[in-house]
């Protein structure tokens, strides 16, 4: 699965495989495929320069990138503590009333809730690049779009190529004007922040629209008969997220929630902003549909949401209530119905593609050249 960008970044098939577990990026990377590490999680820069750290020892010197979460304008002078004041009390008074309904403990006494959605904010984010900068990462990829010009400027100095997500063929046109390398091309089946095209649409538009760029294609990619049509709607690779969730190197720290990404069907998840503020495809739970009632208060917009949330997150995953518990995931969720390890869901992938291939030589009649 090579093919000019893969070949550029010295990767034996071009899968990108974006993950928040440091173990699985590695492996991503080892197995031939390219690691992206996302970094939204990391608020103390230390945190990151270990598990970077971690990553160098166990690369085997293959390639691998960083995803950050960073706006492109810069706000000035706001800090977190500015943006809590912010959210009504209201909103406030609906987390706890939720919480309490289903019986959710609090957090020990002295113990901080967990991943904060702070990654937007400019400082964090910068140090975020300031430890990065300092690893040989080939590519820094963005969720939110072109990031800075400064920190394009930054990665370029440093010869790392800069990826940015799109929705629709508008928006990859604003990243090649910002001199992106790479646009990931994200469909509506994806989890996490996504648009509202899907991935068989949205691929070729953004291909046609941003030539020469590549292209990656994202959302609902799970196969290597789905990496096969994304070869040949243009794209140079595929980007995929939520099919690591389950592997053997996920650090989820639930087995509940790995038991309900394997029991869930393509059709049990949703976009909500229940999250973060902005749509963002994650398990349908009953938080999920407490947030989406049109009887409730409404969700709050980014990052009002995230900062709204963390504690409650904290306290429903560290105690694992069931009808509440989910995570950002896509439609492909439908086909991680096992337990695997990175190597053998490349194996299976690159096994899926040599079958795809063939299949279409065969249908064009060119198979055994």
């Amino acid at each position: 699965m090579q093919t000019e960008l893969s070949n550029q970044l010295g990767v034996e098939h071009a899968v990108f495989g974006f993950t928040p577990f440091p173990a699985v990026a590695a492996a991503i990377s080892r197995a031939g495929g390219f690691g992206v590490l996302g970094a939204v999680r990391y608020t103390a820069p230390d945190d990151l320069k270990r598990d970077l750290d971690w990553i160098e020892a166990h690369v085997d010197g293959r390639p691998y990138g960083l995803d950050v979460v960073m706006p492109a304008k810069k706000v000035e002078g706001v800090s977190e503590a500015d943006v809590e004041a912010m959210i009504p009390e209201g909103h406030r008074q609906f987390v706890r009333d939720t919480l309490a309904k289903y019986g959710v403990p609090e957090l020990p006494e002295g113990e901080a809730s967990g991943w904060r959605i702070t990654g937007w904010m400019e400082q964090v984010a910068r140090s975020q690049l300031d430890v990065a900068f300092d690893y040989p990462i080939r590519l820094l990829a963005n969720a939110l779009g072109s990031p800075p010009a400064d920190v394009v400027a930054r990665a370029h100095e440093r010869g790392v190529l800069v990826a940015a997500l799109a929705g629709s063929a508008r928006h990859a046109l604003k990243h090649k004007d910002a001199g992106i390398d790479i646009v990931v091309a994200q469909g509506y089946e994806a989890g996490g922040h996504t648009g509202e095209i899907a991935s068989m649409v949205l691929t070729p538009e953004v291909v046609d629209a941003v030539a020469p760029l590549p292209v990656l294609a994202a959302g609902g990619i799970g196969s290597g008969r789905q990496i096969t049509a994304a070869l040949a709607l243009g794209a140079q690779g595929v980007w995929l997220g939520s099919l690591w969730l389950t592997t053997a190197e996920a650090d989820l720290h639930s087995p509940a929630l790995t038991r309900k990404l394997l029991a869930a069907g393509s059709g049990d998840t949703v976009r909500s902003r229940a999250l973060t503020g902005k749509p963002a495809r994650q398990l349908r739970t009953e938080w999920t549909d407490a947030w989406d009632d049109p009887n409730g208060p409404g969700t709050l917009p980014m990052p009002l949401q995230g900062l709204l949330v963390a504690e409650a997150v904290s306290r429903i995953q560290k105690y694992e209530v069931d009808p509440l518990l989910g995570t950002p995931v896509g439609q492909i969720v439908g086909r991680m119905n096992d337990v695997r390890s990175v190597r053998a869901v490349f194996d299976d992938l690159t096994r899926g593609f040599e079958q795809a291939v063939d299949r279409v030589n065969r249908i064009a009649g060119r198979s055994g050249q």
